[in-house]
């Protein structure tokens, strides 16, 4: 019993130290900081395929800029875009 006395700080500690080191590896909470910079925002491309096209396709690999360029004027007649979302699918498409 006496042996047990003397190792059960020390279980105690063994078994804390996951805790503690997923403590210090977790990201901090948005907004714990306050100087932190803010969170990237995803390209105006990107959401505008999100929101548009992605319900039918995938997401592109990459094409040239005449390929990207048909694809987003179709798109743009489908998906009825405005310009500026137009022009950011196309950068988007063909980066």
């Amino acid at each position: 019993m006496k042996h047990l006395d003397r190792r059960l700080p020390v279980l105690f500690l063994l078994a804390a130290l996951p805790l503690v080191t997923l403590a210090k590896s977790a990201p901090p909470a948005r907004g714990s900081q306050p100087n932190s910079p803010p969170a990237p925002q995803p390209d105006r491309g990107q959401q505008v395929f999100e929101q548009n096209c992605a319900r039918c396709h995938n997401a592109p690999v990459g094409f040239s800029p005449r390929v990207a360029g048909t694809i987003a004027r179709h798109m743009r007649v489908r998906a009825s875009l405005s310009d500026e979302d137009y022009k950011a699918l196309r950068r988007f498409l063909a980066p």
